[in-house]
């Protein structure tokens, strides 16, 4: 994808949807940090279900601690792998109390030293609560990367790298949430619904479903690996 290409892409998306978000939902920062480390392998809806009652009690890391693992586990039992996440969220607040006053650092090396937090979840943190320029590569922007030819890279960091150069201003603040968003309801992994793109004349990818009911394309889905720790 050229840059006038590119430029375009995402002129299109922003138009679509001016303030896109993220659809986890939180209060503060700490519960946002919280939301996207209990959401790797799961999705925000299920995330939403399980956090809704959690942060009406904890709105802070001391808040945590008091909760106890018992306590949080009770709450994120419908989330998978909830038993690491648990000790993972408690051995964080524990940190940020003893460390960092409470508060969530606005710093990446700072964050990725948390337990259970990677690279993936310390952009979207950086993004959604400091408006940092960073973008998160979950499955759909590894896919959606690839699939468009936006920002091709056998790794999410590759990927990440790529769009680094790649996505201009005024588009980079929001880019991650639309190619989130996107990849999530329209350029599907299984089948994208070419038909209703807003960006299909500019997608690279080949075998496009033009019509609604169309058979899906028989090259693989691309698709990017996820673990506990994003």
């Amino acid at each position: 994808m050229k840059k006038d290409q590119i430029f375009e892409f995402f002129r299109r998306l922003a138009e679509a949807n001016p303030s896109p978000e993220t659809e986890l939902e939180y209060g503060n920062v700490y519960q946002l940090l919280v939301a996207v480390t209990l959401s790797a392998q799961a999705t925000d809806v299920g995330v939403n279900k399980a956090t809704r009652a959690l942060f009406a009690k904890v709105k802070t890391s001391q808040d945590m601690l008091d909760l106890g693992e018992e306590g949080l586990k009770a709450h994120i039992k419908t989330i998978g792998l909830f038993n690491s996440k648990a000790k993972n969220v408690m051995a964080m607040a524990e940190i940020l109390v003893r460390e960092h006053g409470g508060e969530v650092p606005a710093d990446r090396e700072q964050l990725t030293a948390l337990p259970g937090v990677g690279r993936k979840t310390a952009n979207v943190v950086l993004n959604c609560a400091f408006g940092a320029e960073t973008f998160a590569v979950d499955t759909h922007i590894f896919r959606l990367g690839n699939r468009t030819g936006l920002a091709k890279g056998k790794t999410p960091l590759a990927v990440e790298k790529q769009l680094e150069k790649r996505v201009p201003q005024p588009f980079r603040v929001g880019s991650h949430h639309w190619m989130i968003l996107h990849g999530r309801y329209v350029c599907k992994a299984r089948q994208p619904e070419c038909w209703r793109c807003e960006v299909v004349d500019l997608c690279g990818f080949r075998p496009k479903i033009l019509e609604r009911g169309a058979k899906p394309a028989t090259r693989k889905p691309v698709s990017g690996a996820r673990t506990a720790k994003e």
